[in-house]
């Protein structure tokens, strides 16, 4: 292994990050606009707030995850850059694996996401049932 390898995941992991702060950033709107909705729509919000809750949690792991990774594998390249072969594929490897980590956070982070969606969609099809 020379130091293209770790050097192939370095966009990836950059793009993880930044896809990781847009749902971050989508999640605190929707809490924002929960936060300010009318007392009407207070058992809507009251229903969401565990998995609110879960995934901001999770988002945060996701991203510390993804920035392990990120250091890691930069470790990696410099190990392979020092003459260092063999602590560069260990580092490179506990890089893999921490990325394997955020993704399978940000897997349940979706399935969370989606539940989150259904209670709405149950929500809405409850007032358009009850209106004349």
């Amino acid at each position: 292994m020379d130091i293209t390898t770790p050097a192939l995941l370095f966009p990836a992991i950059s793009l993880l990050l930044l896809a990781y702060t847009n749902r971050f950033l989508t999640l605190a709107q929707v809490i924002r606009q929960l936060a300010g909705s009318d007392n009407d729509d207070m058992a809507l919000a009251r229903a969401q707030i565990p998995g609110l809750k879960r995934r901001i949690s999770l988002i945060r792991f996701m991203q510390t995850f993804a920035v392990i990774s990120f250091l890691l594998c930069a470790l990696a390249m410099l190990a392979i850059f020092l003459a260092h072969s063999s602590l560069g594929h260990w580092l490179f490897g506990l890089s893999i694996v921490t990325l394997a980590v955020s993704l399978v956070l940000s897997l349940i982070e979706v399935v969370i996401s989606t539940q989150a969606l259904s209670v709405v969609v149950t929500d809405l099809e409850q007032r358009i049932g009850n209106r004349p």
